[in-house]
């Protein structure tokens, strides 16, 4: 009996939680939708002109979406040369002592708040931009190192969670037919975990499109088109959803932030499957799919 009330319990919250996610969406989709037009993400400008980029969209959204995607790549390309790297050596390679140590500095790591990531990025492109570099300032390039270093934490575990749970059987196996060490990580542990490993990648994509308080005190603005380098600043869609939201003049006006919100889940998703697709081909190529 109490075994079915706790069941019930268990059941009940986890049905709440569902509830409240797609409430969620289903709110954000209520508001949005409406207001989703080419309109929105080009103005005036012509589709075709504005993705050739032969002529500047600066009253739409096109630039925040390309400046979120830009920014989404090189955080996650920063972060997971780093990321995995650091995972790899914990889970293969470093000591107890050594990995206690390690996995303590990237769980406090983990516990800083965003807003001080940017605080630090910020306060560095200053002493940089006066002491040694005058046109370095706030830039894409600095926003993604410090969204990299926000995310870097959840590569890190993941990597070495996933290949601390390869059965030993399978990491033991290839090193008794004569394998190095180095071989058996790269021919064997890594394409096995290769799903698990993949699914750290997306959950390190979720962080790095929703945050705003790092971007918009590294070179987030509210209008400039798209970056002309990595060295500009540039737009992305979590500022212009705060922006607007912040600075509304009429409901049309909020309901396009919820649009802007929208589009934002929608490259999330879209980036999700091919991350789902990837997972699967390397399975499938390397024989455990």
């Amino acid at each position: 009996m109490k075994f079915k009330t706790y069941k019930s319990i268990l059941a009940t919250f986890t049905f709440i939680a569902i509830l409240l996610v797609y409430t969620l969406l289903g709110f954000i989709i209520y508001k949005g939708f409406d207001t989703i037009s080419l309109e929105l993400i080009f103005q005036d400008v012509r589709v075709l002109d504005a993705i050739l980029l032969k002529q500047r969209v600066f009253d739409g959204i096109f630039p925040a979406i390309v400046g979120t995607v830009m920014l989404i790549f090189l955080s996650l390309g920063f972060s997971f040369i780093f990321g995995f790297a650091s995972g790899i050596y914990l889970s293969i390679y470093a000591n107890k002592e050594i990995k206690e140590y390690i996995n303590f500095c990237f769980e406090l790591l983990s516990s800083v708040p965003s807003i001080l990531i940017g605080l630090f990025f910020l306060l560095l492109s200053i002493y940089l931009h006066e002491k040694f570099f005058t046109n370095f300032l706030p830039s894409l390039l600095l926003s993604s190192l410090a969204l990299s270093l926000l995310i870097m934490p959840y590569i890190v575990k993941n990597t070495q969670y996933s290949l601390d749970n390869i059965p030993k059987s399978i990491k033991l196996l290839s090193l008794n037919l004569g394998l190095s060490k180095t071989k058996n990580l790269f021919l064997v542990l890594i394409p096995y975990s290769s799903k698990e490993l993949l699914s750290g990648v997306f959950l390190a994509l979720g962080r790095a499109c929703e945050d705003t308080a790092v971007i918009m005190l590294t070179g987030a603005v509210a209008s400039v088109g798209i970056a002309s380098s990595i060295f500009s600043k540039y737009e992305a869609l979590p500022f212009y959803i705060y922006y607007i939201s912040t600075n509304y003049s009429d409901e049309n006006e909020l309901n396009q932030a919820f649009s802007a919100a929208l589009i934002l889940l929608c490259i999330s998703l879209f980036l999700f499957l091919i991350t789902k697709l990837i997972q699967k081909g390397v399975k499938k190529k390397n024989g455990y799919y």
